[in-house]
């Protein structure tokens, strides 16, 4: 007898020494989200899958030396410093900027961030004749800034940059090239290898990669910014293509966070206590057209008739109103909207007399063959969508076939053109994009150096008029001038409806309720370091 009481005081008092401990001796915080890629991003430090990938592996790992304000879920995103503090344009020449480089930056290995640092990095996708040039590298981040030109030391903290002619988005466009550390490639001298432990300097350091499977991040307790010092001990990344197996996922409790949960089941994950977070941003869902010789999206008829054939109010109800009607690249009352001709809208009677005057009807419907995906960065609920497209264009007399492939090669395929064979014939390909800069939303689809494979340029035929538009933005450095030049320039696309501008995403997501300190931005990127796990 007294030796059971003998134990169970000594257990009541190791219970209580227990329970005494600070609970983060034993409580590490680990986020897990499930995202909509079917494999992990490149960990190369220039990710593929698209802005996913820039997402998840890009923003994550490392630092590039400008970067999105991801602060605000109620301003527009703007360009600021990251690993550069400051940088000007030569004012007597405008082909040439000077960056001031941020000081005492580590890389995950403690090598030191300097101006050696991003010679290397410029080198990786520009200079053919140094070993860590990778053809792999150059095609994620070429296409994303076609004038960069190369860099060049001018001391250990400031380097001088050249593009090919003036260009006023390029600290925009020097957001997504990455800074690798090159001491870190060095030991291997492979980007392949490197991409098994990669270094950055970012908040979030490399622990492990199972290809297909996951990718595990903890956080860079000495990153530079401490305002982004993540909150969380651990990321990790699980690729699930299919919406409802992220959403069984976040049921059972396997992930914390689904990207774009299926409408039908926001429902059901509201009743369960779920969060279901949404923000209007700059990300568009359209079809780009193949407007080449011998293809009938070349005749404008055409084109215009499908624009006003499809109901997107019908649209926004099968994803559960979490999008905005799309009547252009940009939302209505944009600054780059400008005052087009064509007001996109459903008017079938009108699209129905478009197709009658380019020759199709009845007796001779329009055919064309659409390459979609099942899913993928931004592709928000690909099937159901297009599925409705097909149903609303039907009404009209034109039968659309659809080529469904994976992402990662659809992606690869809007690259490579629609005079490729990858493109099996395809009228048109529906991926998804981020407008919000004016290259991405705008110069790499209308000048024609961009034409494909130099960009995703993918069916289209070279255009003065909108050459010189795209010029005039790129060369305006006065802000105003430059939003009066891609107003022009947006008018002129919807007029002409060389997209087919269904939707606007407003990124739903579908978290667990111990999620706490997301902030929504106004961008396709998010911040993944404020948030903290309850």
């Amino acid at each position: 007898m007294k030796q059971s009481n003998w134990v169970q005081r000594t257990g009541l008092a190791l219970l209580c020494m227990a329970l005494s401990l600070p609970l983060a001796v034993n409580a590490q915080t680990t986020l897990r989200i499930g995202m909509t890629a079917a494999d992990i991003p490149a960990t190369t430090s220039q990710p593929d899958s698209g802005f996913e990938g820039n997402r998840f592996t890009g923003l994550t790992l490392f630092d590039a030396l400008t970067m999105w304000d991801l602060s605000s879920a109620e301003k527009a995103s703007t360009i600021i410093p990251g690993l550069a503090e400051s940088w000007v344009v030569d004012a007597k020449d405008k082909t040439k900027w000077v960056f001031k480089l941020r000081k005492g930056v580590k890389f995950h290995d403690g090598s030191d961030f300097n101006a050696d640092a991003v010679i290397f990095n410029f080198e990786k996708v520009l200079a053919k004749d140094k070993p860590h040039y990778d053809a792999r590298l150059v095609a994620q981040t070429l296409p994303r800034m076609p004038t960069l030109k190369g860099a060049s030391k001018i001391d250990d903290y400031t380097v001088s940059i050249e593009t090919s002619e003036p260009d006023a988005f390029l600290p925009i466009n020097l957001s997504n090239l990455f800074m690798a550390s090159p001491t870190a490639w060095a030991k291997t001298k492979s980007w392949t290898e490197f991409a098994k432990a990669p270094v950055g300097s970012g908040p979030w350091k490399f622990v492990r990669l199972v290809p297909r499977e996951r990718l595990e991040l903890e956080k860079n307790a000495a990153y530079w910014n401490k305002a982004r010092v993540p909150k969380t001990d651990r990321l990790t990344l699980l690729p699930m293509p299919e919406a409802n197996t992220r959403v069984a996922a976040l049921l059972s409790g396997q992930v914390d966070w689904i990207e774009a949960p299926p409408a039908d089941a926001i429902p059901q994950l509201r009743t369960k206590g779920f969060q279901i977070t949404n923000n209007p941003y700059p990300h568009t869902w359209p079809w780009q057209l193949n407007v080449l010789p011998g293809s009938p999206l070349a005749d404008k008829r055409v084109r215009q008739a499908l624009q006003l054939a499809v109901d997107r109010d019908g649209l926004r109800r099968v994803l559960g109103f979490n999008a905005i009607p799309a009547k252009g690249v940009v939302f209505e009352g944009h600054p780059w909207f400008g005052q087009p001709k064509l007001n996109v809208k459903y008017d079938k009677a009108a699209a129905q007399k478009l197709l009658a005057e380019a020759g199709y009807g009845p007796g001779k419907p329009l055919k064309i063959k659409v390459q979609i995906s099942a899913s993928g960065s931004g592709q928000m609920q690909p099937i159901a969508m297009n599925e409705y497209i097909q149903q609303q264009l039907k009404e009209v007399g034109v039968d659309v076939e659809f080529d469904v492939i994976v992402w990662e090669t659809l992606f690869n395929n809007w690259r490579l053109g629609a005079k490729d064979p990858a493109a099996r014939g395809a009228h048109a390909i529906n991926v998804s994009f981020a407008w919000q800069d004016p290259f991405f939303g705008f110069a790499r689809f209308y000048d024609s150096r961009m034409v494909a494979p130099r960009s995703v340029n993918w069916g289209w035929v070279q255009n003065p008029e909108l050459d010189k538009l795209v010029a005039n933005a790129r060369g305006s450095f006065d802000a105003k001038a430059r939003d009066a030049a891609i107003a022009k320039l947006h008018e002129r696309v919807v007029d002409e409806s060389y997209f087919l501008f269904w939707v606007h995403d407003t990124g739903p997501r579908a978290m667990s309720p111990k999620v706490k300190g997301f902030v929504q931005a106004k961008n396709w990127f998010q911040d993944f370091s404020t948030i903290s796990m309850q």
